[in-house]
This record gives C-alpha cells, structure tokens and sequence, in this order.
C-alpha cells in the first residue's frame, strides 16, 4: 500500500452558499474517507478551497454592482465556516484569487508553454463594442434555436438543456449592454488534448477498481476522439496568462482550478513552517492521490488535469476518482434558481450536523442519482438513530450505572450467546474497513448500524432485567459484552458521527485517541466507570419535517413568482409569419441517446410522407424506450442543424410545466396530418 493519501475535494464555486447536492457529491464521502483512514492510521492530507475564478463570479457580481473579490472574499469565508460547522476536517481550505495560486497557476502554464505544448489559433469571437470587451459565452444571451426560449445562455439553453455555442443563438445580445455583439478575432492558446490520447487510454486502462460510471464517461469522451482544448479566455478577472502578448487575458478556469489543489497544498506546507514539505505529497511515488467530485466533473479529473500533469512530469497522477453521481430533493432535481434547495447553514441552525451526515450518508449518490426527503429524514434519524444506535448505548449504560454502581462488570464463563456476539465485532470491523477501503460508503455505514442492531438483539434476548436477580453473572456478562460493543461502536461510527461519537467515548471513558486498532472484544476493561449523559438523538417530530417541506414549497411558488408563474409572452407576429410554420402530426418509431451528449436524444419520427431524424434535447426527462410509440406534434419545415455530428431535421414540440418538466404535445391525428 502506499505511504500516504493525498485526498482533493472539488473546489466550490465562491458565488453561491453549500447546499445538500454539495455534500452529496464531493464534501461528505471525502470526510468519511478521510476521517476512517486517520482512525486507521493511515498518514492522509485533506485538500480544498474556494474556486473564486471564471464567469459565475463575475455574473454574481455585476448583478450586486460590486467587485468581484467582494463576492468571492463573502462566501470564502461563509462557505469555510460552514464546512468546519458541520464536521468536514480539510487540513487547509484555501482559495484560488491567492497570489500563491496565481504563481503556481501561472509557472505550471510556462512549463507547458517553454516545452512548446500550446496551439496559438486565431477565432472569431463575439465582442461588445459599448463594453469594449470580448463576451464570453455566458455573456451571450439570444433566442434557442432548439426550443425557441428567448432567454438561453451561449453555452447551454436552460429551458431545454441543449449545449449551444454562442453563434447558435438567434438574435444574440450582450448581457452586460443589450447590445448586438459584432465578430471579431482574437488569439487563444490551446492544448492539443488529441496528442495524449493514447496515453489517457492506457492509463485509465490501467486504473483498477475504478467506479463504471466513472470509467464509462472517461470511455465515452475518447471514443469520440478528444480535440484541442483553449487554456486561456478574454476576461479581466482570472489569473493573467503571463506572456508579454496576452494582455487581457486570464487563464481558462478548468485549468487553473485544479491547480488549486496544489497552491492549496504549498499554502499548507508554509503554515507547518515546511515550505517545501508540499512535494512529497505532489511528487512522490508513495503518494494515493484520490479526488472527490461531482460526475460533472469527471472529464476534467480524470482527463484534462492528468493529460496536464503528464505533460508536466513532475506530479503523481490520481489512483481514484470515486465521482459521485447528483443527489434529488424530494423527487425534483436541485435548484437554486428555483428555490428548490436545502442551504447548509439553514439546516444547522435547526437541526444537529451528525444527523445530516448519517441520513445523507447513508443515501448517497455513489452509483446512480438518489434523493433527499425530509420525510426520509425523520425516519432515519428516529428508527435507526434513535432506536437502534440511541436505545442500545442508552440500555447499556443506564443498566451498569443502575445495577453495577457505573462500572464495567467482569465476564465470567461466557457461554456460545456472549461469544458470539462479541465475535461480531471484529467481524463487522474487517467488514467496514473493506467498505471505506472501496469507497462503499453506504455499506460501510450499512455495516455499522448492523453492529448496534446485532447489540440490541443480544440485550433483548439475554434479559439482564430478568437475569439480575436470577443469574447475576449472566447480567454481568451481559453487560459487559454490551459495553465492549458500545466502545466498538464509539470508534466505528466517528467517520460518520464525530460530535456524538465524541461525547460517547467521554462517557465511556475512552480516550480522546483511540483508533481503529483500538476497537477489540476487549476494548474497555471491567471495573472501567462510566457516567452516562443526555441521550444520544432526540427523535424528530412530525411539525419539523412539515415546516421544512412547507418552506421548500413557498421557496419555490416565490421564484416562480405568483403574480405570473408563466414566461411572458413573445413578440406580437402577425399570421402571414405564423403560416409559415408546417406542424404536422406524427409517431415516434424509434429512440436512443446520443454519444456524448447528457441532453440529446436521437428520434426516428413517422411523419406518414416520410421518416426524419430529429435530435431533441430531453434525455434528463425521459428514457429513450419510454417514448417510442408517442404521437406528436413536428415543427416540419425546420431548417437542419447538425449536432454532435448528427443532422436534425425538424424540433418536436414540448411544453413546460412550472416546475420546469417537460410534456410532449400530443395529437391524435395520423401521422403526417398538418396541425392547424
């Protein structure tokens, strides 16, 4: 096994506070990770910090009519504070505006550049003459060409979810002045991502034990063949591209975001007073560098920062990356734009952090999307929580302070019961590790919560109340192998529980240090005292869970605004222009989704005089098998348009509910009847 663990967590966007698809994805599984391979004495380093450049940042900040230091130095700051409040254990939190990072950021680009990596391409870009600069593709805002939403980015349609590029809206304007942007040339430095594919290929080849997931989008990207990348954009807010030409330029945030990871890293290693002490975590063989991420992502971990890393030779690649996929909420997908979330800080200001940690945890996303509910809450916390962990430390120590003055009791010819059940600790221990080991994490917990139910089990069956007066040695012996499963249990769910683990070790008696090694049969010796507590969970009640749901709902009924929940409506045209438009009836006969494409689905539409190929982009709304045979509404006489490298010929018509979900427009009609 390696020396050590480096462990990386994607750096948040400081424009926006942490919500519960945050935790899902990259804070939480790395916390537990982290917390297990300390508790196994594993030497491991926690990395992350705010990612404080690119366009949401300067977006959020315009939108305030401030700078956008001021924005980034806000949720820095608030964000950091509410990762230590709910037990997230970073070694260092850093930030990328640092000027550590600019430096490290800017002399990783000059070692790429001196060894002549970097294409220069001239491209036509859209450019706003009033503003005097370059739009990115943000910055662009026009009409979609896919749904006809007048409101859609440069980059992507929010409506639809279609991927755009700027010159594919109609009618662009510039988002800062409203005004029509012109094209205009400007020079950018690219990395020709193609010339290492073959070596990504081996090397993810090689990566064992690597989630599906993870490894089926890797697959997918080189199977489409990867192209040269930009590393550098026409922004003022960034870190400068130092060359004495690019003025006016910053380097592209995916390149210089993780290089965070390191800044943060040699940042850390000053604070120790080792300033050099950032190397061996870096550059050392005997490093695991493992990232924790979101699935979106993967490409830029598991792709472009390790083509970059390649290329720059002196860093070790990452063993792992164990993405995760995105969390719901209360069966919707998470919106801040749509009041549909649940923030961090607002939840601990009612609830306590160790409760999140074991609900989410125990759902996480590791495989497939999974969803958050309170309801789902208030049962995980009250039927395993409380009445299984909670009911079997309480019945533990409750029965030695009362009927053995608060100490252990001494085990005396244990008979196959008593045995058995303390065999189930080291059974359930090598069982957890295996699951933290594999970056299971929700069997790891899974395979915790059994210890506590098997430790019920025993006290229930084995009656001390009865065997107090009848058998007091096999009270005792109760007793003790209860207690020996209740310190077990201590240091088994600390990954997990940290704040009541603690206090549980404290009234056990257990030191502050114990560790996974610690956690025996025989872990806390007869005669130990014990002072029992406060119980450990408190069970939520029925109006807490309702209060949250309520406010969710009034969230999102405010966002989609009550005074007029719908768009409103486009310009007036008159019936010359609309007759243009052919609608025609017709049938789905056949659907798949596009390579590459999280959005597209290709649709084989009868349309009675013909069949047409038609990419439409709603794969996040329905399963390709789930619409064959649907009869629809098609826009006929659409002009093509080639998508990732398919021609559309033609847009089926959908409508949108005000939660955001889509519903096909239905007809009866046979297919190729016009629609009037």
């Amino acid at each position: 096994m390696p020396k050590r663990i480096l462990v990386t967590s994607a750096l948040p966007y400081a424009n926006g506070p942490i919500h519960l698809g945050h935790l899902a994805g990259a804070y939480l599984p790395a916390d537990l990770y982290t917390r297990f391979q300390r508790l196994d004495g594993r030497e491991i380093l926690h990395i992350c910090g705010s990612d404080e450049h690119g366009v949401p940042i300067t977006i959020a900040a315009e939108k305030e009519g401030v700078s956008p230091q001021e924005i980034v130095n806000r949720y820095h700051e608030g964000n950091k504070a509410v990762f230590e409040s709910f037990g997230i254990s970073f070694d260092y939190y850093g930030r990328t505006s640092s000027e550590t990072h600019k430096k490290t950021s800017q002399d990783f680009f000059l070692n790429l550049y001196e060894q002549g990596v970097f294409k220069q391409k001239t491209q036509e870009q859209y450019y706003d003459e009033e503003a005097d600069m370059f739009l990115p593709d943000r910055y662009v805002k026009g009409t979609c060409p896919h749904c006809g939403h007048p409101e859609a980015y440069g980059d992507q349609c929010e409506k639809c979810g279609t991927s755009l590029s700027p010159t594919d809206l109609t009618d662009p304007v510039s988002a800062i002045t409203g005004n029509k942007p012109v094209i205009k040339e400007t020079e950018h430095w690219f990395i020709p991502l193609g010339d290492y594919q073959e070596k990504l290929e081996e090397w993810i080849d090689s990566r064992k034990d690597w989630k599906a997931n993870v490894v089926g989008q890797c697959k997918s990207w080189l199977d489409g063949g990867l192209g040269d990348r930009a590393v550098t954009r026409d922004l003022t807010w960034g870190v400068p591209v130092p060359l004495p030409e690019a003025e006016g330029k910053v380097l592209y945030v995916w390149f210089d975001a993780p290089i965070g990871y390191i800044s943060a890293t040699k940042e850390w290693a000053q604070n120790l007073g080792k300033p050099d002490e950032w190397k061996t975590w870096w550059q050392d063989n005997e490093t695991s560098l493992v990232h924790f991420i979101g699935k979106d992502n993967i490409v830029f971990h598991c792709i472009m920062f390790p083509a970059m890393l390649m290329q720059h030779g002196d860093f070790v690649l990452p063993e792992n990356v164990p993405a995760n996929e995105f969390l719901n909420l209360e069966g919707r997908k998470l919106s801040t734009s749509k009041g549909w979330a649940v923030w961090l800080q607002e939840y601990l200001e009612k609830f306590d952090a160790d409760l999140l940690r074991y609900v989410i945890g125990s759902t996480l996303p590791e495989t497939k999307d999974s969803d958050f509910s309170w309801k789902d809450f208030q049962t995980r916390v009250n039927s395993e929580l409380a009445d299984i962990l909670g009911n079997f430390v309480f019945r533990t120590l409750s029965f030695t302070e009362r009927f053995f003055d608060g100490e252990v009791p001494e085990m005396k010819n244990p008979d196959s019961r008593d045995q058995a059940a303390l065999a189930e600790i080291e059974r359930q221990k090598k069982k957890i590790s295996t699951s933290y080991n594999s970056f299971r994490f929700r069997e790891a917990i899974a395979e915790t919560m059994y210890l506590a139910r098997a430790g019920n089990r025993y006290f229930t069956e084995t009656e001390p109340w009865k065997t107090r007066k009848e058998n007091p040695q096999a009270c005792a012996n109760t007793l003790y192998v209860c207690s020996q499963i209740t310190a077990a249990l201590s240091v088994l769910f600390e990954p997990v529980l940290p704040g009541k683990m603690s206090k549980l070790r404290e009234q056990l008696g257990i030191p502050g240090t114990a560790g996974w090694g610690d956690v025996s049969a025989s872990m806390i010796a007869a005669g130990q005292l014990i002072t029992p507590g406060d119980i450990l969970f408190e069970k939520i009640e029925d109006e807490a869970v309702e209060h949250e749901i309520e406010i969710l709902k009034e969230r999102s009924s405010a966002a989609d605004s009550a005074d007029n929940p719908y768009e409103d409506l486009k310009k007036e045209t008159d019936f010359g222009t609309f007759s243009r438009i052919d609608l025609r009836a017709g049938r789905i006969l056949e659907a798949e989704p596009v390579k590459k494409s999280k959005k597209l689905i290709q649709i084989t539409v009868d349309l009675g005089f013909e069949k047409r190929t038609i990419l439409s982009g709603i794969a996040e709304y329905f399963k390709a098998e789930e619409i064959v045979g649907k009869s629809v509404v098609v826009v006929a006489n659409l002009a093509p348009k080639k998508m990732m490298g398919i021609e559309s010929n033609g847009m089926i018509l959908m409508g949108e509910d005000r939660e955001g979900t889509l519903h096909f427009v239905e007809t009866e009609a046979e297919p190729g009847s016009p629609v009037m």
